[in-house]
């Protein structure tokens, strides 16, 4: 699904894809600080038939996954995009298992032991022989977008729990008055598109940034 944020949180989305992350003062650590290696290519663009005759056009990031951690981990990655028209792309809506068979028949060579999404979540063990390879998957976004970001979470151990500054006392805790939030150790990778909306279709995304975020 691809959808805009809403008002409220458009500070706080500009302030990621610009590289860093809004924190309210904290209270608390949650989870380990163990960190998973991870290998990914820069996204790429596949299109596959419909049983109607036409066509879908993806975005997808093929990646490899390493416990070298000392300790079995659970592992459960999210994706997501985030274009500076402040569209939001979940990795995996809507993505129908053609796709997934599509990319494991591109990558064969490289990455042998592919598997779709649902497929390899759960405990991962330690060390290269149980090593975990899957793509993350998202539906095309606007081509006005010149830039966008992919943050991947669950690579990562490390979870902060902060106070929301403007919880109302005087209301019940709820999902519009939160108490406070989680922020999880995330991966942020900044792109730029090149080109204009005409030929940003075949546009190849350039790497700009990749670092560590609290999200």
């Amino acid at each position: 699904m691809v959808r805009r944020l809403p008002i409220a949180v458009t500070a706080v989305a500009l302030a990621q894809i610009g590289g860093w992350a809004w924190a309210a003062p904290k209270t608390g650590l949650i989870g380990g600080s163990w960190e998973l290696d991870v290998e990914f290519a820069d996204p790429q663009r596949i299109t596959v038939p419909l049983p109607d005759g036409g066509e879908e056009t993806y975005w997808y990031v093929i990646y490899r996954v390493i416990n070298r951690t000392g300790r079995d981990v659970a592992f459960f990655p999210l994706f997501r995009m985030v274009t500076n028209t402040l569209q939001v792309v979940d990795g995996g809506d809507d993505v129908r298992p053609a796709v997934y068979d599509r990319i494991a028949a591109l990558h064969r060579q490289q990455f042998p032991f592919f598997a779709p999404p649902a497929k390899i979540t759960g405990t991962l063990l330690q060390g290269q022989e149980n090593a975990r390879e899957s793509a993350a998957v998202f539906k095309t976004f606007s081509p006005e977008a010149s830039s966008f970001t992919l943050y991947m979470s669950g690579f990562a151990g490390r979870i902060d729990r902060q106070t929301n500054p403007a919880f109302d006392v005087s209301k019940p805790e709820s999902d519009d008055n939160p108490r406070s939030f989680l922020f999880r150790r995330t991966l942020a990778v900044m792109y730029d598109l090149p080109g204009d909306p005409q030929t940003r279709a075949s546009a190849t995304p350039i790497r700009r940034n990749r670092e560590w975020v609290m999200r």
